[in-house]
């Protein structure tokens, strides 16, 4: 394989754009996946999540009682991710989310107002590999807040995130709540409105697909989101990220073959998904884990009203979904020739 390396005369600002880049890349895929993959067995959770053993020398140290103290800490706190998080302006606003977005970049475009009476529930699509487009625009200090005054934006992943010491306070930090039904509602109760729950409706199964030109999306029989919507009223937003899955190129895994089969495997044991993805490194363009430069561009669309109804029919629900994806298809062909996708493709439902 050649090698292409990158020009020794970069612009200092791109080098501190893939720095930061590389910083989110070690903090949510190799400090969160493995310490995830770790959290899988409750009691290795305890001993070995900590971002580079930390956790595991205050235990075996002189620091013990620390480790003891935080322990009684994450008890009291364990339900957290579940009631809002725990939110800090100032992790959100850190000058390093300006380069990581500045990388790709990053943008999103608003189509409507949204109300900030109402409460809204977003589906994000796709999932990509990593989400860094949910996460560069509703994560950190983007232009959500100036496009959609008044309204709060919340990031539901999976919870087992969540069982990770000290990590688990620094995605809460960003915004980041878990994507339980608990987790949900609770967003969606807000009386006064204003609040915004952001699922990624395809989930860790859908990165399995990502790759550069697929458009394939698993929601066909995602219909939980529907039902929530429906309990809290909460206004439909479709959200297509263009760009989300360029970012990366993929080991070819079709469905039937014995890596697909173990990937299938793996995620309904695991909880997540464990794509084979490469891309870009460092100092060369050849391989490794940074993602591309590629433009990402996550368009919001108009939400879809929702009246309340605490025990929706199955009936409703299939109606509501249907809509949704009728809005979504018609967001993503309205706005794919601007972002550079063939006339000719269009979204496949699976």
């Amino acid at each position: 394989m050649k090698v292409e390396f990158a020009p020794i005369n970069v612009p200092l600002k791109r080098r501190i754009q893939t720095v930061a880049v590389l910083q989110w890349i070690f903090s949510f895929l190799l400090l969160g996946v493995i310490n995830a993959c770790c959290g899988f067995l409750l009691f290795l959770s305890l001993v070995a999540e900590f971002c580079c053993g930390f956790f595991v020398i205050l235990i075996l140290g002189n620091f013990w009682f620390l480790a003891v103290l935080y322990l009684l800490w994450l008890y009291l706190d364990w339900e957290t991710p579940c009631t809002g998080g725990r939110r800090l302006q100032w992790v959100r606003s850190w000058t390093v989310w300006k380069y990581f977005r500045e990388y790709f970049p990053i943008q999103l475009i608003k189509t409507s107002d949204l109300n900030p009476n109402h409460n809204y529930l977003f589906g994000f699509h796709p999932h990509g590999v990593l989400v860094a487009g949910a996460f560069g625009n509703f994560c950190t200090s983007s232009s959500f807040s100036t496009l959609f005054p008044g309204i709060t934006p919340y990031l539901h992943i999976m919870p087992i995130w969540f069982g990770c010491p000290f990590f688990r306070e620094y995605i809460m930090s960003a915004g980041m709540v878990s994507a339980s039904k608990e987790s949900v509602s609770y967003v969606l109760n807000n009386k006064e409105g204003g609040h915004a729950s952001i699922i990624v409706i395809g989930g860790a199964e859908e990165s399995l697909n990502a790759r550069p030109g697929s458009l394939t999306l698993n929601i066909l029989k995602r219909k939980g989101f529907i039902k929530m919507a429906l309990k809290h009223g909460a206004h439909l937003v479709p959200v297509f990220s263009f760009g989300e899955n360029e970012l990366f190129k993929q080991v070819a895994n079709p469905k039937g073959s014995w890596l697909r089969n173990v990937q299938d495997k793996l995620q309904k044991i695991m909880g997540f998904a464990l794509p084979l993805f490469h891309a870009r490194g460092i100092f060369q363009y050849s391989f490794g884990l940074i993602p591309y430069r590629q433009p990402i561009n996550t368009v919001v669309g108009s939400p879809i009203p929702v009246k309340q109804n605490l025990n929706p029919t199955t009936e409703e629900i299939e109606q509501l979904h249907a809509l949704y994806l009728q809005k979504l298809r018609k967001l993503f062909e309205e706005h794919k020739g601007t972002y550079g996708i063939p006339e000719h493709k269009s979204l496949i439902f699976e």
